[in-house]
């Protein structure tokens, strides 16, 4: 059968085979990219939030999560009282208040 079809003989490699480093310099370039478009903006957003739920008082105009606009009225360690309209009052959890608005917005809304 060697008459029809040549035998081919595989041949070494010239530069033998890349170092452990090289082959994971794309994995390692893909982690920073992640590192710097999502997770450090990520983090960031989530300290800025943090800090702003923490400084509410009874006063401040809020808008919740769940698009609910309201005034504070008590502060406690885990919940506030909103009112949202006159003899209204609802008690939501800290962490769903979404942005806190600047003073009129309520009235005026």
């Amino acid at each position: 059968m060697d008459f029809f079809i040549n035998s081919a003989w595989a041949q070494a490699a010239p530069g033998g085979q890349p170092d452990a480093l090289t082959s994971f310099i794309p994995l390692i370039l893909i982690f920073v990219v992640f590192y710097f478009l999502l997770i450090r903006p990520q983090s960031k957003r989530a300290k800025e939030h943090r800090k702003m739920v923490a400084e509410l008082k009874a006063g401040d105009e809020v808008v919740t999560s769940g698009g609910v606009l309201g005034k504070v009225t008590e502060a406690g360690e885990q919940f506030l009282k909103v009112e949202v309209a006159d003899g209204v009052v609802l008690k939501i959890q800290r962490n769903t208040v979404s942005m806190v608005m600047p003073k009129g917005t309520f009235k005026s809304a």
